[in-house]
């Protein structure tokens, strides 16, 4: 397994930034851009599951490792979801779970760095290098239009 990092810069106040990024109506917009109408189930709060969904059910089940409000959140993906099943157990699954996907936040003079980490395994790392930067843009531009 692989760590992927994602960088960037937005103008706006961590908060804004974090309450857009991890807002249920904000998600669908910037997360768009791994597949269009993606959503969350569950809860951002620390030792809580969550589930990322697409709109046909199938998606990832994880658990929320850190959360230390606007300035760290720790996803760690523990399964699959198919056909509205969690597989949290099969060799398929174990080969790569547990994998961890890191938001960071840190104010830079009023500013916003953004930093995701993200374990990947090499079938999904060319997507996810191509999908992050475009998901991230957008992210930025519901944040610096919020602010504005």
């Amino acid at each position: 397994m692989k760590t992927l990092r994602f960088t960037t810069s937005i103008a706006a106040r961590p908060a804004v930034v974090w309450n857009t990024m991890l807002g249920a109506e904000t998600y669908r917009a910037w997360t768009a851009e791994f597949a269009e109408g993606s959503y969350f189930e569950g809860s951002w709060d620390e030792g809580q599951k969550i589930r990322f969904l697409a709109p046909d059910g199938q998606g990832m089940v994880a658990r929320i490792a850190q959360n230390r409000l606007h300035e760290y959140v720790s996803v760690q993906h523990l399964g699959v979801i198919k056909d509205g099943v969690e597989d949290i157990e099969s060799e398929s699954v174990r080969a790569w779970a547990p994998a961890y996907e890191n938001y960071a936040f840190r104010d830079v003079g009023g500013s916003t760095e953004v930093t995701i980490e993200m374990d990947i395994t090499p079938d999904f790392e060319e997507y996810m290098a191509r999908t992050w930067p475009k998901a991230l843009a957008k992210l930025k531009a519901l944040c610096e239009t919020r602010r504005a």
